[in-house]
């Protein structure tokens, strides 16, 4: 295992989950290995991949953990469970940084002693490019991360690296959640330290490029933000730090109800149409700079495409923060979702107090 060259400074490890990446697994790992700040260590934790996973982490210099799949969440626990590191870098599979991620990393943390955990962003360009819904996703994955760089309080596991200490003292990721898992963690961490999110710790990224899945996922992890945002108090999460924009989401939305329903008969049509078009016109002002941002690093032939489907995504994310809402309205047990504390890491499954 590499063992970093900078006498008295501190050691990384180095925590990637994973769950049946095998496309990317290698090109992360190879990342890791090319940092010019070397790793003291390096846990994948194999999260049950049924793919060819396991046998191309056995063929990096690094520790390899398998586990019947539990979620993320559980993977990264069980991770920081079997490293030592004084800081702890999470770096999900389908991530390949660059080469002075964890360098800037460790020197971040190192001049603020207040600062505790950071987090970086996405590369503009996707690790393989698989079409334009990938393309698309990264585009904006990179600018509303670069957007909301400095102060957060979310935690993105992703790509971010937290101080032992300071994830000690917090606890572990909850393991009852599949997804929400970073904002509820930087709620909590709040008392304890402060987040930053930088733009000059980069990695890039193999996301989604089939638009069923994109919608799923954005659709699934919207929905309980709702009761995390309602009953955070000072931890939560502001709206301005969320990937969709509440203005855009909002004008979109009553541009798509205005449009339907001027097809309802009897309905004032000409009123309604033009309700649909300000709403309409009012979301892409809202957007413009996003859209500049896609017709500058994408191209004209792109721009329709990115404008689509950034449409798809906002009207989305209204529909489950509806669903969010009536939900948190009705049911008691969602508004205690984010209400339970994780055990500590001394009693996580693997931990000392079963060894």
């Amino acid at each position: 295992m590499n063992e970093p060259t900078m006498t008295g400074r501190p050691t990384v490890t180095v925590v990637v989950p994973n769950y049946n990446y095998a496309k990317t697994l290698g090109a992360c790992l190879d990342a890791v290995l090319a940092q010019t700040y070397p790793p003291a260590e390096i846990v994948v934790v194999d999260d049950g991949s049924s793919d060819d996973s396991v046998r191309i982490a056995e063929s990096y210099p690094c520790t390899v953990v398998s586990t019947p799949n539990r979620g993320v969440s559980a993977a990264r626990n069980l991770g920081v469970l079997k490293s030592s590191g004084d800081i702890v870098f999470f770096l999900d599979s389908d991530i390949a940084l660059r080469p002075d991620a964890l360098q800037r990393a460790v020197a971040a943390l190192e001049s603020d002693p207040g600062l505790g955990f950071v987090c970086g962003v996405y590369d503009d360009v996707p690790l393989f490019d698989d079409g334009p819904v990938e393309r698309y996703k990264v585009l904006h994955g990179h600018y509303w991360r670069v957007r909301a760089a400095g102060p957060v309080h979310a935690a993105f596991f992703s790509l971010g690296a937290v101080r032992r200490s300071v994830f000690e003292a917090a606890g572990p990721l909850d393991e009852t959640l599949r997804a929400t898992e970073d904002v509820e963690y930087g709620a909590r961490l709040a008392p304890f330290s402060r987040i930053e999110l930088r733009a000059d710790i980069v990695g890039r990224h193999d996301d989604d490029d089939r638009l069923g899945i994109l919608l799923r996922k954005q659709f699934t992890r919207s929905v309980p933000l709702v009761s995390l945002f309602a009953e955070r108090g000072r931890g939560r999460p502001k709206l301005a730090e969320t990937a969709y924009r509440p203005a855009a989401v909002a004008l979109l939305c009553l541009s798509a109800a205005g449009f339907a329903a001027a097809m309802l008969p009897g309905a004032p049509s000409q009123a309604l149409v033009a309700l649909g078009g300000a709403g309409l016109l009012g979301y892409t002002v809202v957007e413009r700079r996003l859209l500049n941002f896609a017709r500058r690093r994408a191209g004209l032939r792109l721009l329709p495409v990115f404008y689509g489907l950034h449409a798809l995504m906002n009207l989305t994310t209204g529909a489950a923060a509806a669903v969010g809402g009536v939900r948190w309205l009705l049911s008691a047990d969602f508004r205690r979702l984010y209400a339970g504390s994780p055990k500590p890491l001394t009693q996580m499954p693997g931990g000392p107090a079963d060894a």
